[in-house]
């Protein structure tokens, strides 16, 4: 069998979760790692021992490559993901697809006419309690969804914002505690309630930093075609990382999630509750151990069974791009203080 060819494109924070993840692989190679910080890119390429590159094109145009890993600003995920794929390269991007729908859409286009996988990293919905609430959901257990509620209160203080130069921007980043914080519980509810948006009526705004552009505060209810309606509030200037919620109101009981567990009960009087296994773990090239890498590792091993054919891919490009467009719905309902509908 022969190795797929790997390159890793962003060596920032999220880059350990990829690099272990294709490390483990018999049937991919790491050959390159790039970033436009020299010294980051020189640190990662020494301790795993491939080429380092420091531009986009140059990796392009020296590296054969049958798989890319994008771990960068969010600006630069789609331009990156159109570039390899019309190079034929199958994509792995992190989330969010891009800072804007038609952005998101093209690289889906791109993607199908050049016949290459494209996946979006939505690394929570592997987690246990998220499985539970949605296999209860999907065999009628809990009936269908009446309601929804999230909530994400976050630490991101402007002493975090000043050591990036692209976080807290509208043109790099997108937005703030939504595109970045919220995203992925934002995509679990989504995901929980499976219907197309009807309509999106939220609320951002930046009440408690200096230095940034992006919102810090929003709320607001999103609504589905099969007329659920969900609220959600999301701020990143609480004092630490508190859990998120989720609670769920369906026909036949109360799903409620804190952090990754799930604790489901029904009217009959059962309960199910489903947590991380201490026992599941997952070692990074930096001695971190993470439960919610052992996610990312079960989605990055998804992915790659989908390009040897041996699996679909678990989030299809499709689903990510229906959370790109709740997520710029809110932005353009918060703008416009008005609301969009579908």
């Amino acid at each position: 069998m022969k190795p797929l060819k790997v390159a890793i494109i962003g060596c920032g924070n999220i880059f350990p979760m990829h690099a272990a993840s294709v490390m483990e692989r018999v049937d991919a190679e790491l050959v390159a790692v790039c970033d436009v910080k020299k010294e980051r890119a020189d640190e990662k390429a020494e301790q795993l021992q491939v080429k380092a590159y420091y531009k986009v094109e140059q990796l392009f145009d020296e590296e054969v490559l049958d798989v890319v890993h994008i771990c960068l600003p969010h600006h630069l995920h789609a331009p990156v993901t159109w570039e390899a794929t019309r190079r034929k390269i199958h994509v792995l991007t992190e989330k969010p697809m891009a800072i804007n729908y038609p952005d998101a859409e093209r690289m889906i286009k791109e993607a199908k006419a050049n016949d290459v996988t494209l996946g979006v990293i939505f690394q929570n919905r592997y987690n246990p309690g998220s499985q539970l609430i949605k296999t209860m959901l999907t065999n009628g257990e809990l009936g269908a969804v009446k309601s929804g509620k999230l909530s994400v209160t976050w630490d991101r203080s402007d002493a975090y914002y000043e050591q990036s130069d692209w976080k807290g921007t509208w043109d790099k980043e997108g937005g703030g505690v939504i595109i970045d914080q919220a995203i992925h519980t934002m995509d679990l509810m989504r995901w929980f309630v499976d219907s197309e948006l009807s309509y999106v009526d939220a609320s951002i705004s930046n009440r408690a930093h200096e230095i940034i552009e992006v919102e810090d505060a929003a709320e607001g209810v999103i609504a589905y075609q099969n007329g659920v309606v969900t609220a959600f509030h999301a701020i990143n200037y609480y004092t630490y990382d508190a859990p998120v919620e989720i609670e769920l109101h369906c026909e036949h009981g109360v799903a409620k999630m804190v952090a990754d567990k799930a604790t489901v009960t029904l009217t009959d009087g059962r309960s199910f509750i489903a947590d991380h296994n201490p026992l599941e773990t997952f070692t990074y090239d930096s001695g971190v151990k993470g439960y919610w890498g052992v996610s990312h590792v079960k989605q990055i091993n998804n992915f790659y069974d989908v390009i040897r054919g041996e699996a679909t891919l678990d989030v299809p490009a499709e689903e990510a791009l229906k959370t790109q467009q709740m997520i710029n719905a809110i932005y353009q309902s918060g703008h416009e203080k008005q609301r969009i509908t579908f």
